[in-house]
Protein backbone atom coordinates (compact mmCIF):
# COMPACT_ATOMS: atom_id res chain seq x y z
CA UNK A 1 0.00 0.00 0.00
CA UNK A 2 1.27 3.45 -0.94
CA UNK A 3 2.14 5.37 2.22
CA UNK A 4 0.30 8.45 0.95
CA UNK A 5 -2.96 6.50 0.54
CA UNK A 6 -2.65 4.51 3.78
CA UNK A 7 -5.79 4.82 5.89
CA UNK A 8 -5.40 6.52 9.25
CA UNK A 9 -6.87 4.77 12.29
CA UNK A 10 -7.49 6.97 15.28
CA UNK A 11 -7.31 5.65 18.81
CA UNK A 12 -10.58 3.96 19.78
CA UNK A 13 -12.26 5.95 22.53
CA UNK A 14 -15.59 4.34 23.47
CA UNK A 15 -18.00 6.38 25.59
CA UNK A 16 -18.67 5.33 29.15
CA UNK A 17 -22.05 3.59 28.81
CA UNK A 18 -24.17 2.54 31.75
CA UNK A 19 -24.66 -1.14 30.90
CA UNK A 20 -28.12 -2.08 32.16
CA UNK A 21 -28.88 -4.70 29.54
CA UNK A 22 -28.56 -8.49 29.54
CA UNK A 23 -24.77 -8.30 29.67
CA UNK A 24 -22.01 -7.39 29.77
CA UNK A 25 -22.59 -5.63 33.07
CA UNK A 26 -20.66 -2.64 34.43
CA UNK A 27 -17.09 -3.41 35.45
CA UNK A 28 -15.74 -1.96 38.69
CA UNK A 29 -12.67 0.27 38.37
CA UNK A 30 -10.69 -2.15 40.55
CA UNK A 31 -11.32 -4.91 38.02
CA UNK A 32 -10.33 -2.68 35.09
CA UNK A 33 -7.15 -1.69 36.93
CA UNK A 34 -6.30 -5.37 37.54
CA UNK A 35 -6.38 -5.99 33.79
CA UNK A 36 -3.70 -3.34 33.29
CA UNK A 37 -1.17 -5.16 35.51
CA UNK A 38 1.96 -6.53 33.79
CA UNK A 39 1.40 -9.78 31.88
CA UNK A 40 3.16 -12.83 33.33
CA UNK A 41 3.93 -16.12 31.64
CA UNK A 42 1.16 -18.68 31.94
CA UNK A 43 3.43 -21.01 33.94
CA UNK A 44 5.09 -18.29 36.02
CA UNK A 45 4.92 -19.28 39.72
CA UNK A 46 3.23 -15.97 40.53
CA UNK A 47 0.53 -16.55 37.92
CA UNK A 48 0.04 -20.09 39.22
CA UNK A 49 -0.70 -18.55 42.62
CA UNK A 50 -3.24 -16.28 40.93
CA UNK A 51 -4.85 -19.41 39.45
CA UNK A 52 -5.02 -21.03 42.88
CA UNK A 53 -6.76 -17.92 44.25
CA UNK A 54 -9.25 -17.92 41.37
CA UNK A 55 -10.14 -21.56 42.05
CA UNK A 56 -10.63 -21.01 45.78
CA UNK A 57 -12.78 -17.93 45.21
CA UNK A 58 -14.86 -19.70 42.56
CA UNK A 59 -15.58 -22.50 45.02
CA UNK A 60 -16.82 -19.83 47.42
CA UNK A 61 -19.15 -18.26 44.83
CA UNK A 62 -20.42 -21.61 43.48
CA UNK A 63 -20.85 -22.79 47.11
CA UNK A 64 -19.02 -26.03 46.41
CA UNK A 65 -16.12 -28.15 47.56
CA UNK A 66 -15.57 -29.56 44.06
CA UNK A 67 -11.89 -30.05 43.27
CA UNK A 68 -12.40 -29.29 39.56
CA UNK A 69 -13.69 -25.73 39.71
CA UNK A 70 -12.01 -23.57 37.09
CA UNK A 71 -12.58 -20.86 34.50
CA UNK A 72 -12.77 -22.14 30.92
CA UNK A 73 -10.70 -19.84 28.68
CA UNK A 74 -13.67 -18.72 26.58
CA UNK A 75 -17.11 -17.18 27.07
CA UNK A 76 -20.17 -18.71 28.75
CA UNK A 77 -21.29 -20.56 25.63
CA UNK A 78 -18.02 -22.52 25.78
CA UNK A 79 -18.89 -23.37 29.38
CA UNK A 80 -22.21 -24.74 28.15
CA UNK A 81 -20.46 -26.79 25.49
CA UNK A 82 -17.84 -28.07 27.95
CA UNK A 83 -20.54 -29.09 30.43
CA UNK A 84 -22.38 -31.12 27.80
CA UNK A 85 -19.80 -32.65 25.47
CA UNK A 86 -17.63 -33.98 28.28
CA UNK A 87 -20.35 -36.25 29.67
CA UNK A 88 -22.64 -37.15 26.77
CA UNK A 89 -21.87 -39.57 23.96
CA UNK A 90 -23.46 -40.44 20.61
CA UNK A 91 -26.78 -42.20 21.14
CA UNK A 92 -27.32 -40.94 24.72
CA UNK A 93 -30.73 -39.68 25.80
CA UNK A 94 -30.43 -36.21 27.36
CA UNK A 95 -33.42 -34.45 28.91
CA UNK A 96 -33.18 -30.76 28.04
CA UNK A 97 -35.52 -28.06 29.33
CA UNK A 98 -36.34 -25.29 26.85
CA UNK A 99 -38.13 -22.06 27.71
CA UNK A 100 -35.86 -19.58 25.92
CA UNK A 101 -32.81 -19.06 23.73
CA UNK A 102 -30.30 -20.83 25.95
CA UNK A 103 -32.32 -23.99 26.39
CA UNK A 104 -32.50 -24.09 22.60
CA UNK A 105 -28.73 -23.69 22.42
CA UNK A 106 -28.32 -26.65 24.79
CA UNK A 107 -30.44 -28.78 22.47
CA UNK A 108 -28.32 -27.77 19.48
CA UNK A 109 -25.10 -28.80 21.25
CA UNK A 110 -26.65 -32.11 22.36
CA UNK A 111 -27.63 -32.89 18.77
CA UNK A 112 -24.19 -31.93 17.44
CA UNK A 113 -22.67 -34.36 19.95
CA UNK A 114 -24.78 -37.14 18.41
CA UNK A 115 -27.04 -37.54 21.43
CA UNK A 116 -30.83 -37.56 21.45
CA UNK A 117 -32.53 -34.59 23.15
CA UNK A 118 -35.66 -35.46 25.12
CA UNK A 119 -37.28 -32.04 25.23
CA UNK A 120 -39.32 -30.50 28.06
CA UNK A 121 -40.89 -27.22 26.94
CA UNK A 122 -42.45 -24.30 28.77
CA UNK A 123 -43.71 -21.06 27.24
CA UNK A 124 -41.09 -18.33 26.95
CA UNK A 125 -41.42 -16.27 30.12
CA UNK A 126 -42.53 -19.15 32.34
CA UNK A 127 -40.73 -21.63 34.59
CA UNK A 128 -41.02 -25.43 34.30
CA UNK A 129 -43.47 -27.63 36.13
CA UNK A 130 -41.53 -30.38 37.89
CA UNK A 131 -43.99 -33.11 36.91
CA UNK A 132 -43.23 -32.47 33.23
CA UNK A 133 -39.50 -32.85 33.86
CA UNK A 134 -40.10 -36.08 35.75
CA UNK A 135 -42.30 -37.40 32.93
CA UNK A 136 -39.51 -36.70 30.43
CA UNK A 137 -36.97 -38.55 32.57
CA UNK A 138 -39.32 -41.52 32.79
CA UNK A 139 -39.92 -41.49 29.03
CA UNK A 140 -36.21 -41.72 28.20
CA UNK A 141 -34.83 -45.25 27.90
CA UNK A 142 -31.60 -44.42 29.74
CA UNK A 143 -31.29 -40.69 30.44
CA UNK A 144 -27.66 -39.68 30.85
CA UNK A 145 -28.26 -36.07 31.90
CA UNK A 146 -30.87 -33.49 32.82
CA UNK A 147 -29.89 -30.03 31.56
CA UNK A 148 -31.69 -26.85 32.63
CA UNK A 149 -31.14 -23.09 32.65
CA UNK A 150 -31.32 -21.61 36.14
CA UNK A 151 -31.55 -18.01 34.90
CA UNK A 152 -32.88 -17.70 31.34
CA UNK A 153 -31.24 -14.53 30.05
CA UNK A 154 -33.60 -14.22 27.09
CA UNK A 155 -36.75 -14.03 29.23
CA UNK A 156 -35.85 -13.01 32.80
CA UNK A 157 -37.12 -16.31 34.27
CA UNK A 158 -35.58 -17.90 37.37
CA UNK A 159 -36.06 -21.67 37.68
CA UNK A 160 -36.48 -23.24 41.12
CA UNK A 161 -33.88 -26.03 41.32
CA UNK A 162 -35.22 -27.74 44.44
CA UNK A 163 -35.73 -31.48 44.02
CA UNK A 164 -34.36 -31.66 40.49
CA UNK A 165 -31.07 -33.34 41.37
CA UNK A 166 -32.86 -36.11 43.29
CA UNK A 167 -35.17 -36.58 40.33
CA UNK A 168 -32.26 -36.78 37.88
CA UNK A 169 -30.15 -39.09 40.04
CA UNK A 170 -33.05 -41.53 40.57
CA UNK A 171 -32.99 -42.08 36.81
CA UNK A 172 -29.18 -42.32 36.59
CA UNK A 173 -28.85 -38.89 34.99
CA UNK A 174 -26.36 -36.15 35.79
CA UNK A 175 -27.81 -32.77 36.74
CA UNK A 176 -26.35 -29.94 34.59
CA UNK A 177 -27.21 -26.30 35.35
CA UNK A 178 -26.65 -23.08 33.39
CA UNK A 179 -26.03 -20.32 35.96
CA UNK A 180 -24.68 -17.70 33.56
CA UNK A 181 -27.01 -14.92 34.73
CA UNK A 182 -27.47 -16.03 38.32
CA UNK A 183 -24.03 -16.84 39.77
CA UNK A 184 -22.99 -14.01 42.08
CA UNK A 185 -26.47 -12.46 42.12
CA UNK A 186 -28.71 -15.35 43.21
CA UNK A 187 -28.01 -18.37 45.42
CA UNK A 188 -26.90 -21.25 43.18
CA UNK A 189 -25.76 -23.61 45.96
CA UNK A 190 -24.07 -26.24 43.80
CA UNK A 191 -23.47 -28.72 46.61
CA UNK A 192 -26.75 -28.17 48.47
CA UNK A 193 -28.73 -28.48 45.23
CA UNK A 194 -26.88 -31.65 44.21
CA UNK A 195 -25.68 -30.10 40.92
CA UNK A 196 -23.16 -32.30 39.10
CA UNK A 197 -21.97 -29.71 36.57
CA UNK A 198 -22.60 -25.98 36.72
CA UNK A 199 -21.22 -23.23 34.51
CA UNK A 200 -21.48 -19.45 34.30
CA UNK A 201 -19.93 -16.41 32.61
CA UNK A 202 -17.78 -13.60 33.94
CA UNK A 203 -19.76 -10.74 32.37
CA UNK A 204 -23.00 -10.90 34.37
CA UNK A 205 -23.34 -10.81 38.18
CA UNK A 206 -19.65 -11.64 38.70
CA UNK A 207 -18.85 -8.22 37.24
CA UNK A 208 -15.79 -8.90 35.06
CA UNK A 209 -15.54 -8.40 31.29
CA UNK A 210 -16.72 -11.25 29.03
CA UNK A 211 -14.07 -13.83 28.18
CA UNK A 212 -14.06 -16.62 30.77
CA UNK A 213 -16.60 -19.26 31.80
CA UNK A 214 -16.40 -20.49 35.40
CA UNK A 215 -17.37 -24.17 35.60
CA UNK A 216 -17.44 -26.85 38.28
CA UNK A 217 -17.59 -30.67 38.02
CA UNK A 218 -18.25 -32.97 40.97
CA UNK A 219 -16.78 -36.46 41.30
CA UNK A 220 -19.93 -38.12 39.91
CA UNK A 221 -19.49 -36.12 36.71
CA UNK A 222 -15.76 -36.85 36.55
CA UNK A 223 -16.44 -40.59 36.95
CA UNK A 224 -18.77 -40.36 33.96
CA UNK A 225 -16.01 -38.74 31.90
CA UNK A 226 -13.47 -41.39 32.94
CA UNK A 227 -15.83 -44.21 31.93
CA UNK A 228 -16.62 -42.88 28.45
CA UNK A 229 -16.71 -45.31 25.54
CA UNK A 230 -15.64 -42.65 23.04
CA UNK A 231 -13.38 -39.61 22.92
CA UNK A 232 -14.76 -36.21 23.90
CA UNK A 233 -15.46 -34.49 20.58
CA UNK A 234 -13.69 -31.27 21.63
CA UNK A 235 -9.93 -31.31 22.24
CA UNK A 236 -9.89 -27.79 23.67
CA UNK A 237 -12.78 -28.32 26.08
CA UNK A 238 -11.83 -31.84 27.22
CA UNK A 239 -11.88 -31.21 30.94
CA UNK A 240 -9.55 -34.07 31.87
CA UNK A 241 -6.72 -32.28 30.05
CA UNK A 242 -7.72 -28.78 31.11
CA UNK A 243 -7.85 -29.77 34.80
CA UNK A 244 -4.23 -30.97 34.64
CA UNK A 245 -3.16 -27.42 33.85
CA UNK A 246 -5.24 -26.05 36.74
CA UNK A 247 -4.37 -28.93 39.09
CA UNK A 248 -1.17 -30.03 40.80
CA UNK A 249 0.43 -31.27 37.56
CA UNK A 250 0.41 -27.84 35.86
CA UNK A 251 0.66 -29.68 32.55
CA UNK A 252 0.65 -27.26 29.61
CA UNK A 253 -2.66 -27.28 27.76
CA UNK A 254 -3.14 -23.78 26.36
CA UNK A 255 -1.91 -20.27 27.03
CA UNK A 256 -4.39 -18.89 29.53
CA UNK A 257 -5.72 -15.35 29.01
CA UNK A 258 -3.55 -13.84 31.73
CA UNK A 259 -5.17 -10.41 32.03
CA UNK A 260 -8.69 -11.86 32.06
CA UNK A 261 -7.73 -14.09 34.97
CA UNK A 262 -6.40 -11.03 36.81
CA UNK A 263 -9.80 -9.41 36.21
CA UNK A 264 -11.71 -12.47 37.38
CA UNK A 265 -9.61 -12.73 40.53
CA UNK A 266 -10.32 -9.10 41.43
CA UNK A 267 -14.04 -9.41 40.64
CA UNK A 268 -14.26 -12.50 42.85
CA UNK A 269 -12.30 -10.68 45.56
CA UNK A 270 -14.96 -7.94 45.50
CA UNK A 271 -17.67 -10.58 45.94
CA UNK A 272 -15.77 -12.16 48.82
CA UNK A 273 -15.35 -8.79 50.54
CA UNK A 274 -19.06 -7.98 50.19
CA UNK A 275 -20.17 -11.48 51.22
CA UNK A 276 -22.50 -13.71 49.21
CA UNK A 277 -25.61 -13.15 51.33
CA UNK A 278 -25.16 -9.38 51.35
CA UNK A 279 -24.67 -9.46 47.59
CA UNK A 280 -27.84 -11.50 47.08
CA UNK A 281 -29.81 -9.08 49.28
CA UNK A 282 -28.50 -6.13 47.27
CA UNK A 283 -29.59 -7.71 43.98
CA UNK A 284 -33.01 -8.59 45.41
CA UNK A 285 -33.60 -5.13 46.90
CA UNK A 286 -32.71 -3.30 43.70
CA UNK A 287 -34.89 -5.68 41.69
CA UNK A 288 -37.86 -5.04 44.00
CA UNK A 289 -37.34 -1.28 43.78
CA UNK A 290 -37.18 -1.40 39.99
CA UNK A 291 -40.35 -3.49 39.79
CA UNK A 292 -42.17 -1.07 42.10
CA UNK A 293 -41.12 1.84 39.90
CA UNK A 294 -42.04 0.04 36.67
CA UNK A 295 -45.52 -0.81 37.95
CA UNK A 296 -46.06 2.72 39.29
CA UNK A 297 -45.39 3.96 35.75
CA UNK A 298 -48.28 1.85 34.47
CA UNK A 299 -46.01 -0.79 32.90
CA UNK A 300 -46.16 -4.53 33.48
CA UNK A 301 -43.49 -7.08 34.24
CA UNK A 302 -43.40 -9.95 31.74
CA UNK A 303 -42.71 -12.70 34.30
CA UNK A 304 -44.82 -13.86 37.24
CA UNK A 305 -43.46 -12.67 40.64
CA UNK A 306 -42.35 -16.12 41.88
CA UNK A 307 -40.26 -16.74 38.73
CA UNK A 308 -38.58 -13.35 38.32
CA UNK A 309 -34.83 -12.95 38.16
CA UNK A 310 -33.35 -10.25 40.37
CA UNK A 311 -30.47 -9.78 37.97
CA UNK A 312 -32.45 -9.42 34.72
CA UNK A 313 -35.85 -7.78 34.66
CA UNK A 314 -38.22 -8.39 31.73
CA UNK A 315 -40.64 -5.49 31.20
CA UNK A 316 -43.52 -5.75 28.70
CA UNK A 317 -43.44 -3.09 25.97
CA UNK A 318 -46.81 -1.28 26.11
CA UNK A 319 -49.13 -1.24 23.13
CA UNK A 320 -48.30 1.48 20.63
CA UNK A 321 -44.75 2.02 21.89
CA UNK A 322 -41.78 1.35 19.60
CA UNK A 323 -39.34 -0.90 21.48
CA UNK A 324 -36.26 -0.05 19.40
CA UNK A 325 -36.90 3.69 19.43
CA UNK A 326 -37.15 3.75 23.23
CA UNK A 327 -33.90 1.81 23.57
CA UNK A 328 -32.22 4.17 21.08
CA UNK A 329 -33.33 7.18 23.13
CA UNK A 330 -31.84 5.65 26.26
CA UNK A 331 -28.62 4.91 24.39
CA UNK A 332 -28.44 8.59 23.40
CA UNK A 333 -28.16 9.14 27.17
CA UNK A 334 -25.48 6.43 27.35
CA UNK A 335 -27.84 3.97 29.06
CA UNK A 336 -28.06 0.52 27.49
CA UNK A 337 -31.02 -1.80 28.03
CA UNK A 338 -31.80 -4.92 25.99
CA UNK A 339 -34.65 -5.88 23.71
CA UNK A 340 -36.41 -9.21 23.38
CA UNK A 341 -35.23 -12.23 21.39
CA UNK A 342 -37.10 -14.79 19.32
CA UNK A 343 -40.87 -14.69 19.92
CA UNK A 344 -40.33 -11.88 22.46
CA UNK A 345 -38.61 -9.56 19.99
CA UNK A 346 -40.23 -6.14 20.19
CA UNK A 347 -42.37 -7.29 23.13
CA UNK A 348 -40.08 -6.89 26.14
CA UNK A 349 -37.25 -4.78 27.45
CA UNK A 350 -34.55 -6.59 29.41
CA UNK A 351 -33.13 -4.41 32.19
CA UNK A 352 -30.07 -5.87 33.85
CA UNK A 353 -29.12 -5.05 37.43
CA UNK A 354 -26.00 -7.15 37.77
CA UNK A 355 -22.80 -6.99 39.77
CA UNK A 356 -21.60 -3.43 40.39
CA UNK A 357 -24.47 -2.23 38.17
CA UNK A 358 -27.08 -3.30 40.73
CA UNK A 359 -27.37 -0.03 42.66
CA UNK A 360 -30.04 2.33 43.93
CA UNK A 361 -28.58 5.11 41.79
CA UNK A 362 -28.90 3.04 38.62
CA UNK A 363 -32.47 1.97 39.42
CA UNK A 364 -33.57 5.60 39.82
CA UNK A 365 -31.59 6.66 36.76
CA UNK A 366 -33.11 4.07 34.41
CA UNK A 367 -36.64 4.69 35.71
CA UNK A 368 -36.26 8.40 35.06
CA UNK A 369 -34.76 7.91 31.57
CA UNK A 370 -37.37 5.31 30.63
CA UNK A 371 -40.17 7.63 31.74
CA UNK A 372 -38.87 10.45 29.53
CA UNK A 373 -38.47 8.12 26.55
CA UNK A 374 -42.01 6.79 26.97
CA UNK A 375 -43.49 10.29 27.11
CA UNK A 376 -41.75 11.06 23.81
CA UNK A 377 -43.60 8.04 22.43
CA UNK A 378 -46.89 9.53 23.57
CA UNK A 379 -47.26 7.10 26.48
CA UNK A 380 -48.51 8.91 29.53
CA UNK A 381 -46.95 7.62 32.75
CA UNK A 382 -46.27 8.65 36.30
CA UNK A 383 -42.71 8.86 37.64
CA UNK A 384 -41.46 5.59 39.09
CA UNK A 385 -38.81 6.93 41.45
CA UNK A 386 -41.13 7.56 44.39
CA UNK A 387 -42.39 3.96 44.41
CA UNK A 388 -38.81 2.68 44.18
CA UNK A 389 -37.77 4.92 47.09
CA UNK A 390 -40.51 3.41 49.25
CA UNK A 391 -38.90 -0.01 48.81
CA UNK A 392 -35.52 1.35 49.86
CA UNK A 393 -37.07 3.08 52.89
CA UNK A 394 -38.83 -0.12 53.96
CA UNK A 395 -35.57 -2.09 53.70
CA UNK A 396 -33.66 0.52 55.70
CA UNK A 397 -36.31 0.69 58.44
Amino acid sequence: MNQSTKKSYERFNPPKRLLLGPGPSPVDDRVLAAMAAPVLGHLDPLFLQCMDDVQALLRYVFETENRVTIPISATGSAGMEAALVNVIEPGDDVVVCINGVFGERMRDIIERAGAKPVVVEAPWGEAFELNKIEAALKSASNPRALAIVHAETSTGVLQNLSGLSEMAHQHGALFIVDAVTSLGGHPVAVDRNGIDICYSGTQKCIGAPPGLSPITFNERALDRIRSRRSKVQSWYLYITMVEKYWGDDRTYHHTAPISMNYALREALRLIYEEGLEARWRRHETNHRALVAGIEAMGLQMAVAPKSRLWSLNAVSVPEGVDDARVRARLLDENIEIGGGLGPLKGKIWRIGLMGSGSTRENVLLVLDALGRALKMEGFSCEAGAQAAEKVYSAVAA
